[in-house]
């Protein structure tokens, strides 16, 4: 579990990282350099739940590099934001960049916009809590989360 005490929020104990993977940790369905080793360290303290559609038909390559098993998406927006409900959001961080992360980042306790290689939507943009220029810069929050508190107290 991540703690988080933000001024201004109530203290987040957060139990589940759930991250879309095209544009968010891969792009152009090719996991991102250093995405591994972040989430080998994030594993330790948080459960991580990856959500695809499988744009590019590599997940199971992705899956292999991550050791881990993504959950494909067919129904697109409100089956990733049911991922976040079963799991309890107010324990859930999510990572996405796309239109189809709207409803899973506004369920989310927290929630973090990729402004990476694929761009963001701008549908997401005033949902996210916070935007970051690539996904190890949002990974990187969570396992220095004075960076989180930095960024969002009030």
């Amino acid at each position: 579990m991540i703690q988080i005490n933000i001024p201004g929020y109530e203290t987040i104990e957060i139990k589940h990282l759930v991250t879309d993977v095209n544009g968010t940790i891969a792009v152009a369905g090719m996991l991102t350099h250093g995405v591994r080793e972040r989430f080998n360290r994030l594993h330790e303290m948080v459960d991580i739940h990856m959500l695809t559609a499988d744009t590019h038909g590599r997940q199971a390559e992705i899956d292999r590099l991550l050791n881990m098993k993504a959950k494909i998406i067919t129904a697109g927006a409100t089956e990733k934001a049911s991922v976040v409900w079963e799991l309890g959001k107010e324990n859930v961080i999510a990572i996405g960049n796309g239109a189809n992360d709207v409803l899973m980042c506004q369920e989310a306790a927290l929630s973090i916009g990729v402004l990476g290689e694929e761009g963001i939507a701008s549908a997401l943009l005033p949902v996210v809590d916070v935007v970051v220029r690539d996904i190890n810069h949002g990974l990187d929050m969570l396992l220095f989360p004075d960076r989180l508190k930095a960024t969002l107290r009030k």
